[in-house]
C-alpha cells in the first residue's frame, strides 16, 4: 500500500520532509499540507505538486483521509494536533523537541498507544550514515563494553535559525522552558540514551550566556553554552552545547573497553582509537600515520557514496521515514522505542529545572542583600 500522508506546518523543515518523501517511491505520498498561514501552505504544495493545501487540518483530514500525519509545528501544537490526528485514525511523525514539557510528551505516547497508532520524532541524526555504522562496529563487539560516551552539538547564532531568534524577541524558541537548549538538547541526548540505561541518571547541568546581553527582552536570557554530566550505574555522559566554539562540530565519542570511538556527523567519518604497539618513541610515532590512514578510508567511502548519490543531507531523515512507514505497513516496532522518548523528556526537563534553580539563586541573594 501506498501511505497517505499531510503535513501541518509549513516552514523549513517541512521542505525537507516532502523532499525525503518524494523520494520513497510508492511506499509514501504527500497529499497534503497545512498551515495557520493559509499563504505557506500554498506555497509549500506549488513549489512540490502538492494536490491539496489551506489553513484548517480538521477539513483536510476530513478531506484527505490520511494515514499519517507530519506535525512539524512549533512544539507549543504538538499535542493538540496529534489528538485530532489519531482521532482521524492517522499515525503521527512529530518533529523534536516533542512537547514542552515531560508530561505533554507522555501524554501524547500514551495517545498513540492507546489508539494502536505508531509515534516516530525527528531523530533523524540516530539514522545518519556514521551512526548506523558506529552500531554495527557496536554489534561486532569492537568496543567491548561502553563505558563512557561523550557528545557535543555545535551552534551558529549567526546562521539563518540563529539570526531568526536573535532578530525576533517573540519567537516560539523563547516561550520554551529551556529557550534554544531546548530546541537543540535532543541532539545531544539521543547519542545517549541507548548506552545509559539508567531511567533517573544522576545529573548535574550548568548554562551561561556567553555573549554580550544588548536587548533587554527574552532574547538576553537565551542561553547560548551548556555543559552537562550524567552518571549511572555503570555509564557515564558528557553533553557539551556551544554556540561560539568553532568550527561548530558535531561529533560523539564512545569509551569502550576494548577500543574507543569518534562519531563525526560533519564530515561522516567514523574512526576508532589508535594505541601504540611498539616500544618507545617508534611506538608513538605510528599511531598519527593509523589515525590518518584511518580519516582516508573514511573519506574514500565517503566519495564512493556521493558517486552513487547516496551522499545526501538529510540521508537520516529519509532512513528514519522508511523504518517508520515499513513499521506502520508492517504492523512491526517504531523506529525510535517510546522508552528513548520519554527518557529524552525526562533527562531534559530534569536539565532545565536545574538551569532555572542556578539562575534563580543569584537573584534570591541580590534580594536578600
Amino acid at each position: 500500500m501506498t501511505l497517505k500522508v499531510v503535513i501541518v506546518g509549513c516552514g523549513k523543515i517541512a521542505d525537507g520532509h516532502v523532499e525525503e518523501i518524494q523520494k520513497l517511491g510508492s511506499l509514501a505520498r504527500v497529499v497534503g499540507v497545512c498551515d495557520l498561514e493559509p499563504l505557506m501552505a500554498e506555497q509549500l504544495a506549488l513549489r512540490y505538486g502538492i494536490r491539496a493545501h489551506g489553513g484548517a487540518l480538521d477539513a483536510l483530514l476530513e478531506r484527505e483521509r490520511p494515514d499519517v500525519v507530519h506535525i512539524t509545528t512549533p512544539p507549543g501544537a504538538h499535542l493538540e494536533l496529534a489528538r485530532r490526528a489519531v482521532a482521524a485514525g492517522c499515525h503521527i511523525f512529530v518533529e523534536k523537541p516533542v512537547a514542552p514539557t515531560f508530561a505533554e510528551t507522555a501524554a501524547l505516547v500514551k495517545l498513540c498507544e492507546d489508539a494502536g497508532k505508531v509515534l516516530t520524532v525527528g531523530y533523524s541524526y540516530r539514522f545518519d550514515p556514521p551512526a548506523l555504522a558506529m552500531r554495527q562496529l557496536l554489534a561486532e563487539g569492537v568496543l567491548g563494553e561502553i563505558v563512557h560516551v561523550e557528545s557535543y552539538y555545535g551552534y551558529n547564532l549567526s546562521g539563518p535559525f540563529g539570526s531568526a531568534l536573535l532578530a525576533d524577541g517573540s519567537h516560539w524558541v523563547h516561550r520554551l522552558p529551556g529557550k534554544l537548549l531546548q530546541n537543540n538538547l535532543d541532539h545531544l541526548l539521543d547519542k545517549l540514551v541507548e548506552f545509559v540505561p539508567d531511567e533517573q541518571p544522576t545529573i548535574a547541568a550548568h548554562g551561561a550566556v556567553r555573549r554580550a546581553k544588548r536587548f533587554g527582552d527574552a532574547r538576553d536570557k537565551l542561553q547560548d553554552e551548556l555543559r552537562l554530566m550524567l552518571h549511572g550505574t555503570s555509564v557515564s555522559a558528557y553533553g557539551t552545547f556551544s554556540a561560539h566554539a568553532r568550527p561548530a562540530g558535531h561529533f560523539c565519542q564512545l569509551y569502550g573497553t576494548k577500543n574507543t570511538l569518534h562519531v563525526d556527523y560533519v564530515s561522516r567519518t567514523v574512526t576508532l582509537g589508535a594505541a601504540p604497539s611498539l616500544p618507545s618513541a617508534a611506538g608513538r610515532l605510528l599511531p598519527a600515520f593509523e589515525q590518518a590512514l584511518a580519516f582516508a578510508r573514511a573519506g574514500l567511502r565517503n566519495l564512493r557514496a556521493f558517486g552513487r548519490a547516496e551522499f545526501q543531507y538529510f540521508a537520516g531523515l529519509n532512513e528514519l521515514l522508511t523504518r517508520f512507514y515499513r513499521s506502520i505497513v508492517e504492523l512491526g516496532e517504531p523506529p525510535i522505542p517510546y522508552r528513548d522518548i520519554l527518557w529524552i523528556a525526562r533527562v531534559s526537563e530534569r536539565v532545565f529545572q536545574e538551569l532555572e534553580r542556578q539562575e534563580q539563586g543569584p537573584a534570591l541573594e541580590r534580594g536578600v542583600a
